[in-house]
């Protein structure tokens, strides 16, 4: 799909399809088709791949070819299939447009043109949007870091508060689950902000050669500060997981050590009584209980009686 936006005062409009395409200051191109590929082509813009979106090396990310500057960073959003993920997103700014090639759908790209006006930084210019949709990419972060440490509220309230027994397994099995779910999401955001902040210092290595170069230094000094400060709460919010996971996996061995606990104190309890059932069960001729009349039911009050007196012995240790 290919999504057009032309500049209208402070905002971002779409015109009709019929509108020409060299008047967009912003092109975005989600899972384009040929026709689409070619058609940004032809306004001498060099579409990559999704593989060349994917390659890791930093001159593969950042550079520059034809005057026009070139920025792969990796972002959370929606697959195709709507699911969580993480995909590159190729940023191509020029002098006339901004175009952006994404193969999954991140939240900034759906919210931004519609608060385009609300950022601060203006529509009229390519570098303008480019700063508006960063500094839309970087709030929808926040939230997800401050959604994130709410889950882990939630988690760490479930693995420290007291519940039943028949469902305290579920409950801690529950919470390891979501812990898991809240790292693999904390960990896509810490890549974005990386990705995010690399991206951010070329833009500003480049705003000399940029008619509105001196205006734009304060803004992407503003949000490489706001970046930097996301990177610390992502810093301690990975330390407040491996706190839940940790405490989560102790709750889990102490409730499978009380199980274990039970089940070798029930099966002492029957060590007494077999080894007496064992000793009148051998078949030895010269045995003098074999012929006495009272020998059942003494067997029997010994098996009882020893199987009470180590119920008695572990109740005593408090182990029961």
């Amino acid at each position: 799909m290919l999504f057009a936006y032309h500049a209208s005062g402070d905002r971002l409009t779409r015109p009709g399809p019929q509108a020409p395409l060299e008047d967009a200051v912003w092109v975005d191109l989600y899972h384009p088709l040929p026709a689409q590929t070619q058609a940004v082509a032809a306004l001498g813009v060099s579409v990559p791949t999704l593989a060349e979106m994917e390659e890791i090396e930093i001159s593969n990310r950042l550079y520059r070819e034809a005057g026009a500057d070139y920025m792969t960073v990796v972002l959370p959003g929606l697959s195709e299939s709507r699911e969580a993920s993480a995909g590159p997103v190729t940023f191509i700014l020029s002098a006339e447009r901004l175009v952006t090639i994404r193969y999954h759908a991140p939240r900034p790209f759906e919210t931004f043109p519609e608060r385009a006006d609300k950022t601060g930084h203006g529509c009229a210019r390519p570098e303008q949007v480019f700063l508006g949709l960063t500094d839309e990419i970087i709030g929808r972060l926040a939230d997800i870091l401050e959604l994130t440490g709410k889950g882990l509220d939630q988690v760490a309230a479930s693995v420290y508060s007291r519940g039943h027994t028949e469902t305290r397994a579920e409950t801690l099995q529950l919470a390891l689950e979501t812990a898991g779910q809240q790292g693999e999401l904390l960990g896509r955001v810490r890549l974005a902000l990386l990705t995010m902040e690399r991206a951010l210092s070329y833009f500003g290595q480049t705003m000399a050669d940029r008619p509105q170069g001196p205006s734009l230094r304060a803004p992407v000094k503003g949000m490489m500060r706001d970046i930097q400060a996301l990177e610390v709460h992502a810093d301690f919010l990975g330390q407040r997981l491996a706190l839940v996971t940790d405490a989560t996996l102790g709750m889990i061995n102490l409730a499978q050590n009380v199980t274990v606990r039970i089940v070798s104190v029930v099966a002492a309890l029957f060590l007494p009584p077999t080894l007496i059932a064992s000793i009148y069960g051998m078949n030895f001729a010269a045995m003098p209980e074999l012929a006495w009349h009272l020998g059942y039911p003494f067997a029997l009050v010994a098996m009882l009686g020893s199987a009470l007196g180590t119920y008695l012995f572990f109740k005593g240790k408090r182990w029961l």
